[in-house]
């Protein structure tokens, strides 16, 4: 009997140190920013981002999705939460939103935030969001490049991509950026981990590539904390200091 009470008294006290240690991490401020691009951009997307929170003294790493698979793409995810030491945040913009759904079950990762990003549910894929509702302006601009990776038409990048940058900024981002595999807006979720995590969202009032009643349907899906801000779909760069503001709010 005096054995199985130690035993029962050393697992109530385990749990409750463990319970003590996870409530001490949430509570603790994330340091660490990881940074997650979408498809037809490449990390250099965030650079404004990454500048204003590296001022305020966060650690911040871009990540270089391939956009040569989900699979591949989360795994560049994880490497890069492995080398954060403390809490950590985790962003994604656009098809960035699939990559940390998957990736941000990681025991580092405090808190999500999605910026003008898809937010699928277990078992959803792009392709299932996407069907039955009329094109946006952006899925009309995707084509095939001469490998039959899909890219975003260069000539309608500037306007549709990115309205309100200067077109001469537009037109070096659509030359940045990388192809997609056409197998990623099939791919299937398995995680979602923002049914478990903190979540944030951005929506982009002006976007034309994922409209902003999709974005809304995401975030309200999250329960996420929301803000808005007038940008297009390059928001995460014409009104880098809004979107570095909710990131550090959910570094909190």
């Amino acid at each position: 009997m005096e054995t199985r009470m130690q035993t029962v008294l050393g697992t109530l006290m385990l749990a409750a140190a463990t319970l003590g240690a996870t409530s001490a991490f949430a509570q603790e401020k994330a340091r660490n920013i990881v940074l997650v691009h979408g498809a037809f951009a490449d990390e250099s997307s965030w650079d404004k981002v990454a500048a204003i929170l590296k001022a305020k003294g966060f650690e911040v790493t871009q990540v270089g999705n391939p956009l040569t698979s989900l699979q591949d793409d989360v795994a560049a995810t994880k490497a890069a939460l492995d080398a954060q030491t403390g809490p950590t945040v985790l962003v994604a913009h656009s098809w960035g939103g699939v990559v940390i759904g998957e990736a941000g079950n990681d025991r580092k990762v405090k808190a999500l935030v999605y910026v003008s990003a898809f937010g699928p549910d277990r078992g959803e894929s792009l392709t299932k969001l996407l069907e039955g509702g009329e094109p946006s302006e952006g899925t009309k601009a995707i084509r095939p490049n001469e490998q039959g990776g899909l890219i975003f038409d260069a000539a309608a990048f500037p306007a549709v991509f990115a309205g309100d940058l200067p077109k001469a900024e537009g037109e070096a981002l659509a030359a940045k950026q990388l192809p997609s595999n056409p197998a990623n807006f099939d791919a299937v979720t398995e995680v979602a981990a923002w049914h478990d995590k903190p979540n944030f969202y951005v929506v982009t009032t002006q976007d034309l590539v994922i409209p902003p009643d999709a974005q809304r349907f995401f975030a309200s899906r999250m329960k996420a904390d929301v803000t808005e801000i007038p940008a297009s779909h390059a928001g995460l760069i014409s009104r880098a200091d809004d979107v570095a503001k909710v990131i550090e709010r959910a570094a909190q």
